[in-house]
């Protein structure tokens, strides 16, 4: 084997996809759409809250619950009590004068009815909450009061307490980071690597085809092993993925960092609920948009995972792609290939909700899995360093393995034409010498 030609096709490789009008566009537009759609909720979610302002008419049949409300309401939701038929009060509704209107039926209070607010326009699923919550409060505080209960225990009864959520780091005493904050990281990197192995094994496999179709292929093969030029394809294109994704990394980080000072120019602190002076990062955090810290190890090893993952699954793409002529008989092969490549987003929600139980850490240590998964059980909890380490020698394990049987592929697919091989025909290309 010679690592110098390996060497010369993945700088080709590399270099040919890099200079390309799609990368470059792709390299620079992918990134501002991902900050416009972090921000953009944020942004208009607060812009919502500030102009979307509700005239709801309460008809209050308990005769007890209307002032409370009343009380309540801010000044998103203001609630009208009126003594009016329901007909009437729909009329009006209709007829715009009220946003909607509020019924909270005489049995409410016993707990046998609830309350029901109609609206032409539906509602939405962040009214129906706000007004469950206002109606729960002042039902709840008036069960209370007719129990009997001191002013001192509804004082309680109505004090809310903030709770936030930290991940112990390693050193006694600190905490590094959001809980929270971190379980989006590591579900992001999860799906960015999904999505990673999944487009550029693609590319490698469209690689492929496009020489063996255009009998490239019988050219290049008279100068170099087989072996060697699948090798030297599958690290340029992973190169090229890495180099990519890198740069998204550090432009999206830097245009989420930058939503500070542009939220300073549009907003007004005072409005924002902060003060006159504060900094371009606490007025993103007032309207709920933040960049959390990612611990430089998280990267690293969220580096090396996709690295190896993209090198296994690469190295099985390519070998589909030496089988077949045209990427439309690819589908056919491409099952073995995707199923383990899909079965890892099945257990997202269980390692997020359990990143210690045993299947948790048996899924993230098959190598199969181990790109997506144990990216994400790093995120969210302290991984055993001896776990990881592990997973990853398994991985690069599997990749040594996984890159000699499609080399063995590769060498007897890339020079067959005709018809599209089953896999027992593939199966006996391991064997041939």
């Amino acid at each position: 084997m010679s690592f110098h030609k390996i060497w010369l096709i993945l700088r080709s490789e590399f270099w040919r996809r890099v200079r390309s009008t799609a990368f470059l566009l792709a390299t620079l537009l992918v990134p501002v759409g991902v900050v416009i759609l972090t921000a953009a909720p944020a942004v208009f979610g607060y812009l919502a809250e500030q102009t979307d302002e509700r005239t709801v008419a309460l008809v209050d049949q308990t005769g007890r619950l209307a002032d409370s409300l009343v009380a309540t309401g801010g000044d998103r939701l203001n609630f009208r009590p009126t003594d009016a038929p329901v007909d009437s009060v729909r009329g009006a509704v209709r007829n715009g004068r009220y946003s909607g209107y509020l019924l909270l039926p005489a049995s409410l209070l016993e707990g046998e009815g609830r309350g029901t607010y109609y609206s032409m326009e539906g509602g939405g699923l962040s009214l129906r909450a706000e007004l469950s919550s206002y109606v729960n409060r002042v039902v709840r505080r008036q069960r209370l009061e007719a129990a009997g209960a001191s002013g001192r225990v509804l004082q309680i009864m109505e004090s809310d307490v903030d709770l936030s959520t930290r991940k112990l780091s390693e050193d006694e005493g600190t905490t590094s980071g959001s809980s929270l904050a971190l379980t989006f990281v590591g579900y992001a990197m999860a799906l960015a690597i999904y999505f990673a192995v999944f487009i550029y094994g693609n590319y490698v496999m469209q690689g492929v085809i496009e020489e063996k179709s255009n009998r490239v292929v019988e050219v290049v093969v008279s100068s170099v092993r087989p072996f060697e030029l699948l090798m030297g394809k599958v690290l340029g294109i992973g190169a090229m993925g890495l180099s990519q994704m890198l740069l998204w990394g550090v432009l999206v980080m830097g245009g989420l960092a930058a939503t500070g000072p542009v939220v300073a120019l549009f907003f007004n602190p005072a409005d924002l609920g902060v003060a006159p002076d504060a900094s371009g990062q606490a007025m993103a955090e007032a309207i709920g948009l933040s960049v959390p810290t990612i611990p430089v190890g998280l990267i690293v090893w969220f580096i090396l995972f996709f690295l190896g993952g993209f090198l296994l699954y690469a190295a099985l793409f390519a070998a589909v792609g030496s089988a077949v002529e045209q990427q439309q008989d690819a589908q056919s092969l491409l099952l073995p290939v995707m199923s383990p490549l899909i079965l890892p987003i099945l257990f997202l929600v269980f390692i997020i909700e359990s990143p210690n139980a045993t299947l948790s850490v048996v899924t993230s240590m098959i190598p199969l899995f181990s790109p997506i998964l144990m990216v994400l059980r790093a995120a969210i909890t302290n991984v055993p360093l001896w776990e990881i380490a592990t997973a990853f020698v398994l991985l690069v394990g599997s990749f040594v393995g996984t890159i000699w049987l499609a080399g063995r592929i590769y060498r007897v697919g890339i020079l067959s034409y005709g018809k599209t091989p089953g896999f027992r025909e593939i199966a006996k290309w391991v064997t041939y010498e």
